[in-house]
């Protein structure tokens, strides 16, 4: 009977988290539409703009901006995107494991030379960085709470205030790229300086504007914004990558929680039978020596 009631129990239990997992898979999938609608909204506006500074400024020279201008990476600053919350399968150790393969492979001079610093969008990974006794510039675990553009392109101005300052030699971002609800892809990015667009300009069908200021007036102010853009689709990306993956973690937990109720029942089954067929046995039994008495 103990045995009984211990995989009642465990039935029990399992049929509660069960429950959980299935209401947590329902919320992420509601967030994630959400987030999609986001991100897919933005990302052909933040492409276009990365394209369309990459034309303009290809013909100007590399001390037009002082964000275009390549200096020896002494000193580099690293943001990694995570989340706040965990049960999102491999979702945070996965942004984490590409940034340290990061450091370590790219960085691995300035890293031992203590010139790495951390720019941890999301609780995860500000946590992770903090208890390593990184460098770890500023608190954004709150962004997520109210993520827009507004609130990150603070982030990015303190980000690019340090660039100017000579704080960071370049700065890279390490996020997910959303896909699909199943499938992330892991990116690293170079944000400051601003990368040369690697594309041939093509002279034969080169359109010929009238640019209205100057040239280098436009791309004096389309540089900043583009690299807010950059940084604020990044995020966003980010952000529906999380609950892609915590909706397919949350469904699989849910099917494992199924399996194993089947196999707590069937167990539960076969230890009940047992009881039974021993009290039966018992009773035969007694009822048999009586009967000889």
């Amino acid at each position: 009977m103990a045995n009984l009631k211990e995989v009642r129990n465990r039935i029990s239990s399992v049929t509660s988290t069960q429950q959980i997992t299935k209401a947590m898979k329902m919320v992420s999938a509601a967030k994630l539409k959400r987030a999609t609608n986001a991100i897919m909204q933005l990302r052909p506006y933040a492409n276009k703009l990365k394209d369309m500074l990459a034309n303009l400024s290809a013909s100007l020279e590399d001390g037009s901006s002082p964000f275009l201008q390549e200096r020896e990476p002494n000193k580099v600053l690293i943001v990694v995107v995570s989340s706040n919350r965990g049960l999102a399968g491999a979702f945070n150790a996965n942004a984490i494991k590409t940034a340290n393969n990061l450091i370590s492979e790219k960085y691995s001079a300035q890293h031992k030379a203590g010139n790495i610093s951390i720019v941890g969008i999301g609780k995860k990974s500000q946590e992770y960085y903090q208890r390593r006794k990184y460098n770890v510039i500023g608190d954004n675990n709150e962004l997520f709470n109210s993520l827009n553009f507004l609130n990150v392109s603070k982030v990015t101005e303190a980000i690019m205030e340090g660039f100017l300052k000579g704080e960071f030699d370049r700065v890279e971002v390490v996020y997910n790229q959303f896909k699909n609800a199943a499938m992330q892809i892991l990116t690293v990015e170079q944000l400051l300086p601003v990368p040369k667009s690697e594309k041939k300009v093509d002279t034969a069908h080169q359109v010929d504007y009238i640019l209205e200021p100057s040239q280098e007036e436009i791309v004096e102010q389309l540089i900043p914004k583009n690299i807010k853009i950059q940084l604020y689709k990044a995020i966003l990306d980010s952000h529906a990558s999380e609950h892609g993956a915590r909706m397919t973690a949350m469904d699989k937990a849910t099917d494992n929680a199924g399996e194993l109720l089947k196999a707590l029942k069937l167990s539960y089954n076969q230890a009940r039978q047992a009881a039974i067929t021993t009290e039966l046995t018992e009773i035969v039994s007694g009822a048999a020596a009586l009967s000889s008495n």
